[in-house]
């Protein structure tokens, strides 16, 4: 792997997460459950949404990062949807941040408040510092490589986030992506998706990483790892404790968004799902 840039300092993080408040404040939520009939359009499918508030807000965000870190690459859900060469990019840029401007788009486009911003500062895929914004409180997770993770609340820490204590798998809770699960064993699977305590799926991973940074689930199981939606909570979930690999048992690449990832309490949690799901 090529030398890190670096680390990106406390005092970088706080203007990210300025940032993303500001973009928030002045393009999510003047929009929010205030959308015409224009305003919502589909990309590449019709679950797929973009509505006027994600495309204005990332080029907000764009700007205003780009004021930061004149060089970076930037790789925004919105600008890859037209031009899918910044993705394949990430891996080899010194410096990359990945914007998602609103995570929860068809969420936020029926007007349920379950939505955030998300973005990710990394070094040839690999993050240096997350940001996972609620715009609804304004509370941000935020996480730095080697420095932990916590929940911010006006430029002050409120909290350390810290991931829930390992347990039996009758007592786990958690989301997993089910429907398209590389499973060898449909039925082993099914039975143990039905014996965990609770399964639970905010289509909006901001809030499920959240959640889990919170120690409030036990795993996440996603089929679809798009650098985005999970570069940030990669980041955060490791930093507040968790063990995090894709079902190959091999460390997130951003550059394969493809593979699929399963975060657990600790590694001997993770191994007892993965057999129990007979992840493939």
């Amino acid at each position: 792997m090529a030398n890190l840039i670096g680390h990106v300092t406390r005092a970088e993080l706080a203007r990210i997460v300025s940032i993303a408040r500001e973009a928030a404040r002045e393009v999510v939520m003047p929009h929010f459950r205030r959308l015409g009939p224009g305003d919502v359009q589909s990309k590449a499918s019709a679950l797929d949404l973009v509505t006027i508030a994600d495309e204005r807000a990332e080029q907000h965000i764009t700007a205003r990062l780009l004021e930061m870190w004149p060089d970076a690459l930037i790789v925004g859900e919105e600008a890859c949807a037209r031009r899918a060469d910044l993705r394949k990019a990430l891996t080899d840029a010194p410096l990359s941040i990945t914007i998602d401007p609103i995570d929860g788009t068809a969420n936020y486009a029926a007007g349920v408040p379950l939505f955030g911003v998300m973005i990710a500062v990394a070094s040839y895929g690999v993050p240096l510092a997350s940001v996972i914004l609620d715009p609804l409180s304004m509370e941000a997770g935020v996480a730095l490589r080697g420095e932990g993770a916590w929940i911010d609340r006006a430029g002050e820490k409120l909290r350390d986030l810290r991931m829930a204590a390992a347990a039996p798998l009758s007592a786990l809770t958690g989301k997993a992506a089910w429907r398209n699960l590389p499973t060898r064993d449909t039925q082993q699977a099914d039975r143990t998706l039905r014996s965990v305590a609770a399964l639970w799926d905010f289509r909006c991973a901001a809030h499920e990483y959240l959640l889990t940074a919170e120690g409030r689930g036990h795993f996440l199981l996603y089929t679809r790892s798009l650098p985005w939606d999970h570069l940030p909570g990669w980041l955060m979930l490791h930093e507040a404790g968790a063990y995090g690999a894709r079902f190959d048992g091999q460390p997130y690449d951003p550059g394969q968004p493809g593979q699929g990832l399963l975060y657990a309490p600790d590694r001997a949690t993770w191994s007892l799902l993965h057999e129990a799901l007979a992840l493939a």
